[in-house]
């Protein structure tokens, strides 16, 4: 090529000088962005996922390495999305690395000031307990007329719009065998 000068780390100059008119090409880069690579070109494997925020689907794709999360973005295969995500969606790795994620079951007592950590099963333990008890205190067999009514007026389910179809669809059949009958969706309100 010639003799390097200080117009030569000028991306105008190159432009005009060089084979890329445009600007679209290696005009515009720099020396240290030509020597980049991508995130997603280092990943052990990919794997498919939705967007966990809302009830449109949006595909993503999760890339790993060494068992960690290093990148997450559209599916372009996607005919939901083609490939876009919103700013949430974009941002939703943070929502899986972040040093502000909780890892465990955190628990406040009646009255209580402070969280205290819980072992997992105890936490569902008490779940359990709390939902059979509550079914059990507004349990009606018979109404006044003496019809059956098998129900229960002390629990009530509102499912999310981030839940999928299979997850809305357990929900409701797990709150209908248990007697409930207020069951909605954030999707239908």
């Amino acid at each position: 090529m010639g003799v390097k000068t200080w117009l030569d780390a000028w991306p105008v100059y190159r432009q005009l000088t060089g084979e890329d008119p445009l600007g679209r090409g290696r005009a515009a880069q720099s020396k240290r962005s030509r020597t980049l690579e991508s995130k997603t070109e280092t990943a052990d494997r990919m794997v498919h996922s939705v967007c966990p925020y809302c009830a449109v689907g949006c595909a993503q794709r999760v890339f790993v390495k060494d068992e960690q999360v290093i990148q997450i973005e559209g599916n372009p295969d996607s005919p939901i999305s083609r490939g876009r995500l919103c700013p949430k969606g974009s941002a939703s790795k943070q929502l899986v690395t972040g040093p502000q994620r909780e890892t465990h079951v955190l628990y406040r007592r009646p009255y209580g000031t402070d969280w205290e950590p819980l072992d997992l099963d105890t936490a569902v333990d008490m779940v359990v307990d709390r939902m059979l008890d509550a079914r059990r205190k507004g349990w009606q067999d018979t109404d006044d007329e003496g019809r059956k009514l098998r129900r229960t007026l002390g629990m009530a389910s509102l499912g999310g719009a981030a839940l999928d179809n299979e997850e809305n669809y357990l929900i409701k059949k797990l709150f209908t065998a248990l007697g409930a009958i207020q069951i909605e969706n954030q999707a239908r309100i």
